[in-house]
């Protein structure tokens, strides 16, 4: 294992999968609440086309969606959203398209964990600040947005994790992560075939066990006694 080890860069094919599970996850957590606010928004045109993009984003297959940020955003649009400047200008743009792409689908599910946690929270808050004269804005953002958060910690820990574990379908953008060098491994070194299980098993345990723990804490501590 420690020839493995030190054959291939393991450590620094995780740190992409951490580095795009981060930045993921922010651009997600955003367009997810904003995605959130249009379900339940009064205007009927936000709520129809929220509701749509999320069924249809959500049911696409997230390889198809990275290869339509690196293929088509790139390859047929010619969009660069990293700059072209250095000799490693394409590995950062597929970088961040991919990053892109994660996000956009992500954020479906962040939006429907969201939607889960504001069913905990009472209709008579929303009544409440209506009736002290909150718009609909002020409403979210000061009553109901709080309170949905605080029921929304497992299933959005959950979103999490399954974020974590798509970053592995970055190879298909040409992003080297633990995927792409799991397969140079088995490819050149097959001969180790338990050794590069464990390996892999092992590397995804240190990164998924502390989401799950954490958020189960956080869910715990947070939960509010009806």
């Amino acid at each position: 294992m420690g020839e493995l080890l030190s054959q291939y860069d393991v450590l620094g094919a995780f740190l992409v999968n951490i580095e795009l599970t981060l930045w993921a996850a922010i651009g997600s957590a955003v367009l997810g609440v904003v995605l959130m606010v249009m379900r339940v928004s009064p205007i009927s045109s936000l709520r129809s086309f929220a509701a749509a993009f999320v069924n249809i984003v959500m049911n696409v297959p997230l390889t198809l969606i990275i290869l339509a940020c690196s293929l088509g955003v790139y390859g047929e649009l010619g969009v660069v959203v990293s700059g072209r400047s250095g000799d490693q200008w394409l590995a950062r743009n597929s970088f961040w398209l991919t990053v892109i792409g994660l996000s956009v689908y992500t954020s479906t599910f962040v939006c429907e964990a969201l939607r889960s946690g504001l069913n905990t929270v009472p209709p008579g808050q929303a009544e409440a600040a209506r009736a002290i004269g909150l718009s609909f804005g002020q409403t979210m953002r000061s009553v109901i947005l709080p309170q949905t958060l605080r029921g929304a910690v497992a299933p959005l820990g959950n979103t999490l994790i399954a974020l974590a574990k798509n970053t592995t379908v970055a190879s298909a953008a040409g992003v080297a992560q633990a995927a792409s060098v799991m397969s140079d491994m088995f490819e050149f070194d097959p001969q180790h075939l338990l050794a590069i299980f464990a390996i892999f098993a092992i590397g995804w345990t240190i990164i998924v066990l502390p989401i799950g723990l954490i958020t189960t804490s956080l869910s715990r501590k947070l939960a509010v006694a009806r």
